[in-house]
């Protein structure tokens, strides 16, 4: 796994008069104390690629583990903490599985026929880290656990939900009015979600939310808000589903002061069914194996959000013209079969 995430060069050497300092010139511990300890983790990544020694130095797993823990704080979780130092490379495995874009929207017939035998072993657990801010301040922080062998897991369709039925929390966000929607505007740009799936037994983990919300909307009736977050990845070819939408969905309501209601994770088809556990399980796990990992660039997530909408437009159109085609067929045939019986009838 390449911990390179940007293509920027990092300047090593520096010019004091007619001699040349390195960085090898510079004493690790001050390297390792003073200087990778203020780096967020692309520009951590980007200076392990400048040298072999800071490419050492930069593979410390306290740096990478400060790192995430700062950018997630629900992986505090002590058994999500230790989970995450059983990774290949720790701390810095788990940075490159959740910062970076999964983009992997086109699986293989051959690798979904994988999953289609009885004994192939699907992880027995996901694991949940979800947190929520408004303008960069932490309004919700939280881990839930999932069993997937369970019957009611494998048959009902994928949901979960992260907050109990009469849980809610508070937010600064405050309510702009029924009348005026600009606020709706300012969510939409300051609201934001990771909702992250981990796989303890392949020691693995994925991005399921977009940066910023896809779309705002206001129920018409309850006057409740939703913000939605959504990733887009390839469906099962053996289930002729071409892509599936996973989608955070995030309740508010309240009158002054917004409260976050509701927080759940579900996946659709391009058809809006709902996927079961198992099909969901069987495409997670094949984007894990197979996905590419990519830098997000602006709001890529919408972007595809939008695709994905005007593909299940032209699907839903292909579908209704067939079913019209079948539709004026079947009338052929009963009209000429009425005939042929009319005809038989009278000139016999």
């Amino acid at each position: 796994m390449s911990s390179c995430f940007t293509s920027s060069s990092t300047t090593t050497t520096a010019d004091h008069g007619a001699g040349e300092t390195t960085i090898s010139a510079v004493h690790e511990d001050i390297i390792q104390t003073h200087i990778l300890t203020r780096l967020d983790g692309p520009t951590l990544a980007a200076a392990a690629c400048a040298s072999s020694q800071l490419q050492v130095l930069s593979s410390e797993d306290k740096l990478w583990q400060k790192i995430c823990t700062a950018t997630w704080p629900s992986i505090n979780d002590p058994r999500v903490s230790h989970l995450i130092s059983t990774f290949p490379a720790g701390h810095r495995s788990f940075f490159s599985d959740s910062f970076l874009l999964l983009d992997h929207r086109r699986p293989s017939k051959q690798s979904s026929d994988k999953y289609s035998s009885s004994s192939v072993i699907i992880t027995t657990e996901l694991i949940s880290c979800v947190d929520v801010y408004y303008k960069d301040v932490l309004i919700l922080s939280k881990t839930r656990e999932m069993e997937t062998v369970t019957g009611w897991f494998i048959c009902s369709p994928f949901r979960v939900d992260l907050l109990d039925p009469k849980e809610s929390v508070s937010t600064p966000i405050l309510h702009g009015g029924e009348e005026d929607d600009t606020w709706l505007k300012d969510l939409e740009e300051n609201l934001s979600v990771s909702w992250i799936l981990i796989d303890p037994e392949r020691k693995r983990a994925v991005n399921i939310s977009s940066r910023r919300a896809v779309t705002v909307e206001r129920h018409w009736l309850t006057g409740d808000v939703q913000a939605r977050f959504s990733l887009i990845m390839g469906g099962d070819q053996r289930s002729g589903m071409e892509l599936v939408k996973w989608e955070v969905a995030v309740t508010c309501g309240g009158d002054k002061e917004l409260q976050v209601r509701e927080v759940s994770l579900q996946v659709e088809d391009m058809e809006g069914r709902g996927l079961s556990g198992w099909d969901s399980l069987v495409i997670l796990q094949e984007a894990l194996e197979k996905g590419k990992r990519k830098r997000e660039i602006g709001n890529e997530g919408k972007v595809r959000y939008l695709e994905f909408l005007e593909r299940k437009r032209e699907l839903k159109f292909m579908k209704l013209r067939r079913e019209k085609v079948l539709d004026m067929a079947c009338m052929a045939l009963g009209i000429t079969i009425f005939l042929s019986f009319w005809g038989f009838i009278l000139f016999r």
